[in-house]
């Protein structure tokens, strides 16, 4: 019993992508190549493609006239011709009439995805020898159309008429023929590199004309190089390629099934130093793979765009079956080995590029990237600071999982062999050292940062304007946030006094009555607060075995501001002092809430953060504050109020944070000044 085909049913079962709305096209120019291989013409073999637009305007005006919307494609050779056995092929779906060359008896269905209709004329020989002429017509409709008849014209040859080019492939398709031919060039590529060539191809479009064998002379580099690659008994052909001048090439494998570019990899990355383009003593190229296979050639799916092969086996053992991820592998080792001589340089700059950037900006890699090969640490030169703080980041991420996993390993036993033990024992402490090293040269870059952003926001910018004492708060902290809203890298508390990085409690411009620390109702809000607990069994009061504590509030004022005067709300020192006598009357406690018992007389620091303009000298005499000896800053101790008081100029805060940093900053080779 015969089957009936439902041909509408079967199209709307074929997938087309949109961006690939041309490959019917190139699929029916490599047909007509078929064809002129069938007839084995001797010379004089050519195919002719013609290009129709919706014209309503002079053929000189270029950009509009390619901008213009095609309409039908030509594709007219001088090969066998529609013979009764081609014919029959023609109008039989899935034949397997030229299956050795990869045709599955689909490609027809891809014509009339993108197309309206197709129209054919082909004369061609019957088996006597005489001279006939077939007409055919193609559509969704009535499928395949035709009668054959005597034909007495010297004319030869065969003429395939797409017709009615969809809107939406034309949208996402190559408009400008030079585009349309380096497109079809690219898909076309193995007739042309194989023995004996291709047919001339010429694409014809208004008034101007390109011939795809002036375009291959014009990209081709030298000539092909090849090689057979065997993966299990199975013989893959591999032929490497040098371009110049292809707009849309990239360097790539181009996988093909009988002679016909069904896959292409971009493989940019995926060998080291194969960054953008490459170029040798004849100038700048791309690369190309193309592989041929049988196996390939048993494995392309019907629309001949990819191949029934498994990406990969899931971890099977054993297996005889050849995945896509296996001829990869294979495929760039030999693109590698091939391109070895060109790269060099590359993979030189690439390193250079790498140390220059961890010595200079990221030292916190310095103390990893020794662990990389070159193939590891491999980047394209022109990468940025971001992509490439990117790549080290993930580089390190992996270090530590490593060193996770192998700690794991090593410490669930001792093996019997103690010299292997220790040895494995050795190299992973040296991989935690490593890592520990990068995270200590991370905080310490990371400080150098901070200083940097510290001494530009007290400068006078371009306006003449000084920035406003919140830019500064927020590098010391997040502002309205407190210990429990942000982590620990987010406070710069070291700035003032390393002993602040150990707090207890720590609130930024939040009001007193927020604060878990007091119960006081006062809703002033000090720019930072401090509490630490030292809770250390060793550090404990003679009187009544309770943990010491201290307070710190730090006042922060804008760069050059010049309107300090008596009382609370104009003088920043006074400020300070208030804050700290509300909070000890308002009974200080744990962030538990534990009682501190004596709170009162809990010590007290006030920080002060501002330049040293006449009116803030003024108040730091008449509290009767000593000058320090570098002539940037005032101290002392108020009696009454029981606290130490420091006055902290910009400049000096800035000054004295890169003297404690100093030998950190040179040991990972930042500058301190």
């Amino acid at each position: 019993m015969s089957l009936s085909t439902n041909l509408e049913g079967r199209l709307r079962n074929t997938n087309l992508a949109k961006k690939n709305g041309m490959f019917p096209f190139f699929e029916a120019v490599v047909n007509s190549i078929h064809a002129i291989d069938d007839l084995k013409l001797l010379s004089n073999d050519k195919i002719e493609v013609t290009i129709c637009r919706e014209l309503s305007f002079d053929l000189n005006d270029v950009d509009v006239y390619f901008s213009s919307k095609i309409t039908n494609i030509y594709i007219k050779d001088n090969g066998v011709g529609f013979t009764d056995e081609n014919y029959k092929s023609f109008e039989t779906l899935d034949s397997d009439y030229k299956i050795d060359r990869g045709c599955r008896g689909v490609g027809r269905l891809l014509w009339l995805k993108a197309f309206d209709h197709v129209d054919i004329s082909s004369v061609y020989e019957d088996h006597k020898g005489k001279k006939k002429v077939r007409l055919i017509k193609f559509n969704s409709n009535k499928g395949v159309v035709g009668k054959s008849l005597e034909y007495d014209s010297k004319y030869d040859g065969t003429v395939v008429r797409l017709c009615g080019y969809r809107d939406e492939y034309f949208k996402n398709s190559e408009k400008n023929i030079l585009d349309i031919a380096s497109s079809l060039l690219e898909h076309c590529l193995w007739y042309f590199v194989r023995d004996g060539g291709s047919p001339n191809i010429v694409i014809k479009d208004g008034n101007k004309e390109v011939s795809l064998y002036d375009l291959y002379e014009k990209y081709m580099l030298d000539s092909s190089v090849c090689e057979t690659l065997v993966l299990k008994n199975y013989e893959f052909e591999l032929t490497h390629i040098k371009f110049r001048g292809l707009r849309t090439k990239k360097h790539g494998i181009s996988f093909c099934a009988s002679s016909r570019l069904v896959k292409e990899e971009h493989i940019s990355g995926k060998i080291p130093g194969l960054h953008g383009l490459i170029e040798d003593s004849d100038g700048i190229f791309v690369y190309n793979c193309f592989v041929c296979s049988k196996y390939l050639d048993e494995r392309v799916r019907s629309e001949r765009i990819s191949f029934d092969i498994a990406e990969d086996l899931d971890g099977m053992i054993g297996s005889n079956e050849i995945t896509m991820s296996d001829i990869r592998e294979a495929v760039l080792d030999k693109s590698k080995e091939y391109l070895s001589d060109y790269l060099i340089e590359n993979i030189k700059v690439a390193k250079l590029r790498v140390q220059d950037f961890v010595d200079n900006k990221a030292p916190r890699y310095k103390s990893i990237i020794k662990r990389f090969d070159n193939g590891e640490i491999d980047v394209d030169k022109n990468i940025s600071d971001k992509d490439l703080e990117l790549f080290l980041h993930k580089k390190l991420v992996e270090v530590e999982q490593e060193m996770l996993a192998q700690g794991h390993d090593i410490l669930k036993k001792i093996e019997d062999n103690f010299d292997d033990y220790k040895e494995r024992l050795d190299s992973y402490l040296q991989t935690v050292k490593d890592i520990k090293m990068s995270d200590l040269a991370n905080y310490v870059s990371h400080r150098r940062v901070i200083i940097d952003l510290l001494e530009r926001t007290i400068r006078r910018n371009s306006k003449g304007s000084y920035a406003k004492e919140s830019l500064i708060h927020e590098l010391i902290m997040p502002m309205q946030k407190d210990t429990s809203d942000v982590f620990f890298e987010d406070c710069n508390f070291w700035l003032i006094d390393e002993r602040l990085a150990f707090h207890n409690y720590m609130a930024s411009d939040k009001t007193i009555k927020s604060m878990p620390i007091t119960n006081c109702v006062s809703t002033k809000e000090p720019d930072l607060f401090s509490l630490n607990i030292f809770d250390n069994p060793i550090l404990v009061s003679d009187s009544n075995n309770l943990p010491l504590a201290s307070i710190t509030v730090v006042e922060i004022k804008r760069p050059m501001r010049n309107d300090a005067r008596f009382g609370e709300k104009l003088d920043p020192i006074e400020q300070a002092l208030m804050y700290l006598d509300r909070i000890r009357k308002g009974g200080a406690q744990t962030i538990n809430g534990r009682p501190i018992p004596n709170s009162e007389n809990i010590p007290g620091y006030c920080y002060v953060l501002c330049d040293l303009t006449p009116t803030i000298i003024e108040r730091c005499s008449y509290l009767d504050l000593t000058i320090s000896s570098d002539k940037m800053g005032y101290f002392g101790f108020h009696k009454h109020y029981k606290a130490y008081i420091e006055v902290i100029s910009f400049d000096k805060l800035v000054n004295t944070a890169k003297e404690r940093n100093r030998a950190f900053f040179d040991k990972l080779g930042l500058p301190s000044h």
